[in-house]
């Protein structure tokens, strides 16, 4: 879920409207969570595996071809 779409506690309305400061603050810090703030564990622990994964595949490949 994308931080337009949430809305306050403390004064109902939309988070990025910023009415009250409990949204700005919240505004704030969503805005600066950065490219993977988003992502659940679950995606980042996935992400992993599979660059380990493509990384062991890649070392398997090369001393395949160096033999």
């Amino acid at each position: 879920m994308t931080y337009d779409r949430l809305v306050c506690a403390n004064c109902a309305a939309p988070v990025t409207e910023g009415r009250c400061p409990v949204c700005r603050a919240n505004r704030e810090r969503l805005q600066q969570e950065g490219p993977f703030g988003g992502l659940s564990p679950v995606a980042l622990v996935t992400l992993l595996v599979l660059l380990v994964a493509a990384v062991v595949l890649l070392a398997t490949n090369q001393s395949a071809w160096a033999v």
